[in-house]
């Protein structure tokens, strides 16, 4: 019988522990996107545990997180991988990284690894009053932005958070008319103009290749 500090974890639960295991420590709003990678390049090694997406509106939470499951986890894997961008913690993330000696995707957020670095500090350069979802964002838009903001609530203050911005670009990680759909109507909830750019996964894929 397999005891269970001889078991890791996968997304169907655990699995007995091997070698060559690599674990993905990932935001939970990326689940969808390293799942789908996963399943499409065969990557049967690569294991996935996810914190909360919803830390976003608390990073004070995400170093500490990381942190806990890097020491949960660390005898199970030969590597451990990060899938996080810096996500407001002011470099935090990137120095835990380094000093426990896992790796971790370059960006300061999803938007731009979903662009690629480069290609999203170009864009924003024109783009600096435009307001960014990601697919995950089109599904969870109430729930991540609307509800939060109260604006289900009080509608008026619509104007107060965006008035600033001029148009809503979703980077769509797939081709998706559904997901479309939903991010033209949350545009028109907030007065924008929309734009929608096919990034695909991005430099998500590029990181997370490196696993094999």
């Amino acid at each position: 019988m397999t005891r269970p500090h001889d078991r890791t974890l996968t997304e169907a639960g655990l699995a007995p522990n091997g070698t060559g295991r690599v674990l993905v420590i990932g935001c939970g709003a990326l689940a969808h996107e390293i799942l789908a990678l996963k399943r499409a390049n065969g990557w049967t090694h690569l294991d996935l545990t996810c914190l909360p997406a919803i830390w976003h509106n608390h990073p004070e939470r995400i170093v500490p997180g990381v942190r806990e499951a890097v020491a949960r986890y660390r005898t199970s894997y030969d590597r451990i991988l990060v899938a996080y961008a810096d996500c407001g913690t002011g470099g935090g993330l990137a120095r835990t990284c380094a000093e426990l000696g896992v790796e971790m995707i370059e960006g300061p957020h999803c938007y731009a690894f979903f662009d690629g670095i480069d290609m999203f500090v170009t864009h924003a350069e024109e783009e600096i009053t435009a307001f960014y979802l990601t697919d995950f964002l089109a599904r969870q838009f109430d729930a991540f932005v609307w509800r939060p903001l109260g604006l289900d609530r009080h509608p008026e203050l619509i104007s107060t958070y965006f008035g600033q911005y001029e148009k809503l670009v979703h980077l769509a990680q797939t081709e998706d008319a559904a997901l479309e759909a939903r991010a033209r109507e949350y545009a028109r909830r907030l007065g924008l103009a929309f734009e929608r750019r096919v990034t695909g996964y991005g430099d998500l894929a590029r990181f997370l290749s490196q696993s094999r």
